[in-house]
């Protein structure tokens, strides 16, 4: 029985997929092991979003060289389909799949023989139309599933089409069906994933349903306590999707709305599909129907022609809305955008102090956020991650707390109330015997 072992680079989507890409050697006879435990065969499944891709994907590489003597080493993922040769080019690599192929890989390299000629398949994007369907169960508390792939948007900063392809959603039916199955395990949470989640609905190249109406039946889904809802577009978080989850049971008060600039001028070169105000009232919607939801923003630093003015609009934006942290990226060139057309790159020294001041923002934001649930009761979800003899959770509107642990406590989901700030900056909070939920 050979051995397999996985690394993933990346977002949730990727981790949804590398668990299904496990599953899938085991149903085959293969034996899946931890990345140090000496594996036959690696599977690094990599990211294109983060500049240095190139050299996370090498650093990965050597190490798995380390820990194995001469293994057999696949790479795919969004950098294996945008830059295949680039990758075959990596001492040790074996094979590179594409979008396409990442999930016929043991169809393709059968018993996985070194041979001296790298094996690169990886076809045209547009080929990349089918719906993989995915989800994690590495941690029992929560899983990732995957209920759409692809994006049809062209955003001019964005590679993601040229990696995953066109918008493809998983039936209702079959999303359904995997949530049931999700729930036959201990896991407690799911957080439903994908490139562009508000954009579900594109099945067999036809809109047969939304997102809206997907979420309705996953409310009515027994034995998963909670489902929390990844990164949507601002243009695609209806006022219906923000009523949905403010009444439901199951639903967390948690929304994470891209917004990448608060300046409509460089929104506009971005090609997104909003401007700032609509991003505003978006928020007010959230807050005035949930008053404690959490609120998470991705950013982007640094985008051509981002003058120092429209730097000071995106910080004034973000600082006098009440949302809870960001995400803040830092804008690297891709090969094959349209934002390489555009005049005027921001010098990096300048990049990198924007995102410095954003970053110092954020942390400005969640301490705030956290300040205000201050004396709060909550539902919290602990997990198995112990560490100084103390045990950490999430509540439902994503404040990190942490208690003395208790192994009583892992996977379970108690009602607490936060009291004050440790000093790791997560909540500590009241002894939660006293607040078990019935």
């Amino acid at each position: 029985m050979k051995k397999v072992a996985f690394y993933t680079l990346g977002c949730k989507l990727n981790y949804s997929e590398t668990s299904t890409l496990g599953r899938l050697f085991e149903q085959n006879g293969f034996e899946k092991v931890n990345f140090e435990d000496s594996a036959d065969i690696y599977v690094i499944n990599t990211c294109s979003v983060t500049e240095n891709a190139d050299k996370k994907c090498k650093k990965v590489v050597k190490e798995a060289l380390k820990h194995s003597q001469n293994p057999y080493i696949v790479i795919v993922g969004c950098y294996a389909q945008l830059k295949p040769q680039e990758i075959a080019q990596i001492p040790g690599v074996d094979a590179v799949l594409g979008a396409s192929e990442k999930f016929r890989l043991i169809e393709i390299l059968q018993d996985f023989t070194k041979t001296e000629k790298k094996i690169i398949e990886v076809s045209d994007i547009d080929q990349a139309t089918t719906f993989n369907s995915s989800y994690s169960l590495s941690d029992r508390t929560r899983t990732f599933l995957k209920i759409q792939d692809g994006c049809d948007y062209t955003c001019s900063f964005c590679t993601i089409p040229l990696a995953r392809g066109g918008s493809r959603s998983d039936t209702i039916e079959n999303v359904l069906k995997n949530a049931r199955d999700i729930a036959k395990t201990d896991v407690k949470e799911i957080v439903i994933a994908g490139v562009n989640i508000g954009d579900y609905g594109i099945i067999d190249g036809q809109r047969t349903t939304n997102f809206l109406h997907l979420i309705q039946e996953l409310d009515k889904i027994e034995g998963i306590d909670r489902f929390r809802i990844s990164s949507i577009e601002p243009n695609l978080l209806t006022d219906e999707i923000i009523t949905f989850v403010a009444q439901s049971k199951r639903f967390v008060p948690h929304f994470h709305i891209p917004l990448q600039s608060g300046s409509n001028k460089i929104l506009k070169k971005m090609r997104r599909r909003y401007l700032r105000e609509l991003y505003a009232e978006r928020v007010a919607k959230i807050k005035s129907l949930m008053p404690n939801c959490c609120i998470g923003v991705d950013i982007i630093t640094g985008f051509p022609e981002e003058t120092h003015e429209d730097f000071l609009e995106t910080y004034h934006f973000l600082n006098e809305l009440p949302i809870s942290y960001l995400h803040v990226f830092t804008y690297s060139e891709r090969d094959n955008t349209h934002a390489l057309q555009l005049h005027l790159p921001v010098p990096q020294t300048k990049r990198d102090e924007r995102t410095t001041q954003l970053r110092s923002l954020s942390d400005k934001k969640r301490r705030q956020f956290y300040e205000e649930n201050k004396g709060l009761q909550a539902s919290v979800l602990f997990e198995n991650d112990v560490e100084n003899g103390l045990i950490h959770g999430f509540t439902s509107n994503y404040i990190r707390v942490e208690a003395k642990y208790d192994p009583l406590l892992v996977n379970e989901t108690k009602q607490i109330r936060m009291v004050d700030f440790a000093p790791s900056g997560n909540m500590t909070i009241e002894e939660v015997e006293v607040f078990e939920v019935h």
